[in-house]
């Protein structure tokens, strides 16, 4: 989403425009051409030469250069950007663009631009708060900019509240939104991941090894492409994407009855979840003690969660299973395609290095109803998420 895009990044002064260069970083990461802007403030905290040796751009900062205006640079720079992102962005030039106030470097670029443009707040708790700020942030909202909703915290100040800069990871996350296409908007896509817990005392439970890496993934993808996103998720320690709706799940019947709750909703589900097929036929109300005999424990069959929604599909409703396997790979996802109803299914190896779960790479074979077998190198789990959803979306446009 990232690479080869120009971003212009604007840094005010704030006590976060320390903040900047770790930005900076991340985006020429991504392998983002980064043309940075700092306002006269920002380089009391942060100086151009560190954003200039990091981006490899020389730092705009004087509307009245003689060399770089020569050819109007500001204009040139409002031009070629594909994002412009202000981070961190103060009250002071929150309220310069709200009344379209162009004195500077940056608020110029920011008026010359038809890039998208993300603002991202940071500030002390109570000037957010103050009434003008939030007309401020509501009229540019209005007039088309997207705003971050800062983070909250400790503040520089020593208090604590909202006004914290967004995270650095989430301002990437927002950047990699805005220069997406968003080819599933208008779509709700319903995605399960994780594993399931099932106890049978209050300390001990039966798992699998998911950390819902690859349901996470999708989830994410699908929200930059503009979709409406349910995720419904067993334990993991992963956050979720911003903008996704979570239910956290522990069980199998808990996650059954949240995707059944959501699925006539939604346009797409993908069930990347790894639920358990068994869980214990009793669970004890107290933690039980170790002697010397034996534990056995009776396992019970749980809810066949892809199965229902199979059996329940509306029409035009497009479904996605995961086959993990350890031996006879194409067969045994083949025969869970036919017997559930799916429209492809998505398997791999779980003995294969790299694939699988708690990696972040996967490789897998997506098998569709019609016979079609893709054989995918080991990829990123975003990689994979995104071919997956190629494909979903090539579904739902028939």
């Amino acid at each position: 989403m990232l690479r080869g895009k120009t971003i212009v990044l604007g840094v005010t002064g704030g006590i976060a425009a320390y903040k900047a260069a770790e930005l900076t970083r991340l985006l020429v990461k991504e392998q983002a051409a980064v043309q940075a802007i700092m306002t006269a403030n920002a380089q009391r905290f942060l100086t151009p030469l560190t954003l200039q040796v990091l981006s490899g751009q020389p730092v705009c900062t004087d509307l009245f250069d003689l060399q770089f205006e020569s050819q109007i640079g500001h204009i040139q720079v409002a031009r070629a950007a594909h994002l412009v992102v202000v981070a961190p962005t103060t009250a002071n030039v929150v309220a310069k663009l709200a009344a379209g106030i162009a004195d500077d470097y940056l608020t110029t670029v920011l008026l010359a631009t038809t890039a998208p443009v993300l603002i991202c707040p940071a500030m002390n708790v109570h000037m957010l708060q103050h009434p003008a700020t939030h007309r401020n942030l509501n009229m540019l909202r209005e007039l088309g900019y997207h705003v971050l909703e800062p983070a909250t915290g400790v503040l520089a100040c020593g208090e604590e509240g909202e006004g914290r800069l967004a995270e650095l990871q989430d301002i990437v996350e927002a950047a990699r939104r805005l220069l997406t296409p968003p080819t599933l908007s208008g779509r709700r896509i319903l995605i399960s991941a994780g594993p399931t817990w099932e106890a049978f005392d209050p300390v001990r439970f039966v798992t699998n090894p998911s950390t819902g890496k690859m349901g996470f993934a999708i989830a994410m993808v699908a929200a930059r492409r503009g979709a409406q996103v349910d995720l419904v998720t067993g334990p993991s320690v992963l956050c979720a994407p911003g903008g996704v709706a979570v239910s956290r799940v522990v069980t199998a019947q808990e996650m059954q009855d949240a995707m059944e709750a959501l699925a006539p909703k939604a346009d797409a589900i993908v069930m990347a979840a790894a639920v358990g097929d068994y869980r214990p036929q009793m669970a004890a109300e107290q933690k039980i003690k170790k002697d010397e005999r034996q534990l056995q424990v009776t396992l019970v069959r749980n809810p066949d969660i892809l199965a229902h929604l199979g059996e329940t599909k509306k029409p035009r409703q497009v479904l996605i299973g995961f086959a993990a396997e350890t031996d006879n790979l194409v067969a045994n996802a083949t025969e869970k395609l036919r017997k559930k109803n799916l429209d492809f299914i998505v398997a791999n190896n779980l003995l294969q290095k790299g694939a699988g779960f708690a990696y972040d790479t996967n490789q897998v074979k997506i098998l569709h109803r019609i016979g079609l077998v893709e054989d995918l190198p080991c990829l990123p789990k975003e990689e994979v998420a995104a071919l997956i959803l190629d494909r979903v979306e090539s579904l739902l446009a028939l």
